[in-house]
């Protein structure tokens, strides 16, 4: 299989989420979720280190209507489709799909993993999906940040340099 299939092969669809599931029963599923429109180092160094709480990792990624929802009209910066290609292009990602809806709630359910992670501005106990996780005898990781590495920074970073 080529390298291009294989990244394509990573993102699933309502259609393709099921049978991807049962293909990975006995393995420890973790879940993630977010924007992802600029990817950094930040994201590389949270991604990497979330794929070592479990053998498999799975990524939510917000459509367009939500990034800009959250983030404002004038995100996201790259399309939805970018955003999923791009992030299933990495080793460590094994799989990937969107998610339309203001949290991954509805996601967390259909994918039931063994680990929830979220970065570290988030409590525990307060991150969407914690009562699925835990009720199955989950576990929920709030990673640290690597401080100096966002997308709005990089997005200020870019106005503030466009208007000097």
């Amino acid at each position: 299989m080529s390298p291009t299939e294989q990244m394509h092969n990573k993102i699933m669809t309502a259609e393709t989420l099921s049978s991807m599931l049962q293909q990975w029963q006995g393995e420890k599923v973790v879940f993630t979720n977010g924007c992802f429109d600029l990817i950094h180092r930040g994201h590389i160094d949270y991604l990497s280190k979330a794929k070592t709480l479990g053998s498999k990792l799975f990524v939510g990624i917000n459509t367009d209507r939500s990034v800009s929802k959250l983030k404002g009209s004038h995100r996201p910066l790259q399309d939805e489709q970018s955003r999923l290609l791009i992030m299933a292009s990495f080793l460590f990602v094994d799989a990937v799909m969107l998610f339309d809806e203001d949290n991954p709630y509805n996601l967390i359910n259909a994918v039931q993993p063994d680990v929830l992670v979220k970065g570290g501005d988030y409590i525990r106990e307060n991150i969407v999906g914690y009562d699925i996780v835990t009720a199955r005898g989950g576990r929920v990781v709030s990673l640290d940040f690597l401080l100096g590495y966002s997308t709005s920074a990089i997005e200020k970073k870019i106005i503030l340099d466009n208007n000097k």
